[in-house]
């Protein structure tokens, strides 16, 4: 073999080898007035073809920026200052804006966080999800919309020609995400950069679209990058973990081993967070000085807070604050024409909160949860059965008698950044509900804007701020207080804290808990997250398919589950049975 020949399959050994993607001492800074803020400071990772990343770490780490770098979708000044980023030896930092747009969706796909703000309202989902496959692929015409309806199959909408016609606000946030998925797979990219691409969905979808992509991984060889809050899924899905802290990686390794044994303090503040199914809410129902066992074992949120709701549930009145008998909802969805289908959203559906107590209603993406929520806020009309609030039947409620039932039942849904007034600073958003219900004088509400952001743990000044100036936990605090402005007796919670980092889930829940003592709150919990459930819920109530499948007291749904599908559900909690260390 000549010397030329030799060096060449030298050269081609070298190449199989190498990382698909490498990033090397990687900068990113945002410019302000005062000039550039570091927001990514010296960070390296490496990513072989056919392997899975996870990159962990709380909101404000650095890890969404670090992956926006990769792909040149850094935010309004963001840019990188240093480092480099190679994507097949070739040095993404360097390339210009078209050579960047031949990259981005053919060689690698993203699935962004938010899929409410990632889709566009105006058009329906056929059409979104059409225009990447032609522009990712190159097909066209039939072939095109045959890919389209296959690319959501696989994300996990398996009724997808059903649904090409609907609009994002149509669907619902996991099935949202789906779309997203579907776009983001639509090329078989080479790497997939997933941004928490499983927080908005039930455990069940979320195990399907993981196990497509363990597919993808197996198959075509393409890499994942993860950004996500979930240890669970970091310890199941990914081989290599990256755990960053204010701009830096603090520690890098296979998942499982850091998981199990975490060395840097912070890993190990986040593990000790990370709600499992081992947690137990209550394990007596004694006081836990006569019993001498700790409420929770493991957990995160303060003892003494779960002492005095244990006390509670003992006292609690017999008979409910809120009563939903035989309830349903049917929509009707267009089609072609003036023809409609008919979906049948809620299905005699009856239950009971009582006062002081936490009721969570858990099940998949599309079995009704989120619309029983919204008959009982009065947001949607009840086609049939009748829902009573402190023995007053609220459906069909108008005029001052909705708005007096609207004072005492308040919402906080899953967006905080979406039920904010961009416009508004905080104090204006706190008091906005005062002065929609005609209370108090301008200083009065001032002085009870002050209150408020002492009750959800934020400094006054934060009244002067705007929502893009917050982190995910603190806008959630808002909507939190903005809720409490009118002191209501009842919190409706949907998916409250399921898009937030382990440490602020961990401060939300302890919040929230710490109000319902105080403030003798009642919770109707709506989510996806099981393990959220073991911790803060009384009773569980199982939906599929809009009919409550099963109903008992938490710790006998978790314990002595009857229905397969409750057990399946638990069954797909990732990294369920994986021991973190502690």
């Amino acid at each position: 073999m000549t010397q030329l020949a030799n060096e060449t399959v030298m050269q081609s050994v070298s190449n199989e080898n190498a990382p698909l993607l490498q990033i090397r001492d990687l900068e990113v800074g945002f410019r302000t007035q005062r000039g550039v803020v570091p927001a990514v400071r010296g960070v390296s990772l490496t990513l072989h073809a056919g392997q899975t990343l996870a990159i962990v770490g709380e909101s404000g780490s650095g890890k969404t920026t670090t992956a926006q770098a990769i792909i040149n979708l850094l935010a309004g000044t963001g840019q990188v200052t240093a480092g480099s980023i190679l994507f097949e030896g070739r040095d993404l930092t360097k390339l210009s804006a078209k050579e960047m747009q031949a990259v981005r969706g053919r060689q690698i796909g993203y699935v962004p966080q938010d899929p409410m703000s990632n889709l566009n309202p105006v058009w329906n989902i056929g059409y979104q999800v059409e225009e990447a496959v032609k522009s990712n692929s190159g097909l066209r015409g039939k072939e095109a919309r045959k890919r389209t309806i296959e690319v959501l199959k696989e994300a996990g909408l398996s009724d997808a020609e059903d649904r090409l016609k609907q609009y994002p606000h149509q669907f619902s946030g996991g099935m949202r995400q789906r779309v997203l998925i579907g776009i983001g797979l639509s090329a078989r990219p080479k790497l997939l950069i997933a941004d928490e691409p499983t927080s908005a969905l039930d455990v069940t979808v979320q195990r399907q679209i993981l196990d497509h992509l363990g597919t993808l991984t197996r198959d075509y060889g393409t890499s994942v990058l993860f950004i996500t809050h979930d240890l669970g899924l970091a310890a199941e899905r990914a081989e290599q973990l990256v755990v960053m802290y204010k701009g830096k990686v603090v520690e890098s390794g296979p998942s499982q081993v850091i998981l199990a044994n975490p060395q840097h303090p912070y890993t190990q503040r986040l593990v000790a967070a990370a709600p499992s199914l081992a947690s137990r809410r209550i394990q007596s129902k004694k006081h836990p000085e006569e019993s001498g066992q700790p409420i929770y074992s493991p957990g995160s949120l303060d003892t003494g807070l779960i002492d005095r709701a244990a006390l509670r549930e003992q006292s609690a009145p017999t008979k409910d604050l809120i009563s939903v008998e035989a309830i349903s909802k049917l929509y009707r969805i267009r089609t072609k024409g003036l023809k409609y289908n008919e979906l049948l959203a809620v299905n005699d559906v009856s239950f009971g909160v009582k006062k002081g107590t936490t009721t969570a209603i858990v099940g998949e993406s599309g079995s009704g949860k989120s619309t029983v929520a919204k008959l009982i806020l009065q947001l949607e009309t009840i086609t049939s059965g009748s829902i009573s609030f402190d023995g007053q039947d609220v459906a069909g409620l108008k005029g001052k008698e909705l708005l007096k039932f609207r004072r005492r039942v308040q919402p906080v849904f899953q967006d905080p950044y979406g039920s904010l007034d961009p416009q508004y600073n905080v104090g204006n958003t706190i008091a906005e509900p005062l002065l929609a219900h005609n209370i108090g004088t301008k200083k009065e509400r001032q002085a009870r804007v002050l209150e408020l952001l002492d009750q959800v743990s934020l400094p006054a000044a934060t009244q002067f701020r705007y929502p893009s100036e917050l982190s995910g936990g603190q806008r959630q605090r808002i909507a939190i207080a903005r809720a409490l402005a009118l002191k209501p007796d009842v919190l409706v919670l949907d998916e409250a804290v399921s898009a937030l980092d382990v440490l602020v889930q961990g401060q939300v829940l302890n919040l929230l808990t710490e109000l319902q003592a105080e403030l003798g709150l009642t919770y109707l919990f709506i989510t996806h997250d099981l393990a959220v459930v073991r911790l803060v819920a009384d009773n569980v109530c199982v939906m599929q398919k809009g009919r409550i499948v099963e109903a008992s007291s938490t710790d006998d749904v978790f314990d002595n589950p009857q229905q397969a599908y409750t057990q399946e559900l638990l069954e797909a909690i990732p990294g369920a049975n994986f021991e973190f260390g502690r």
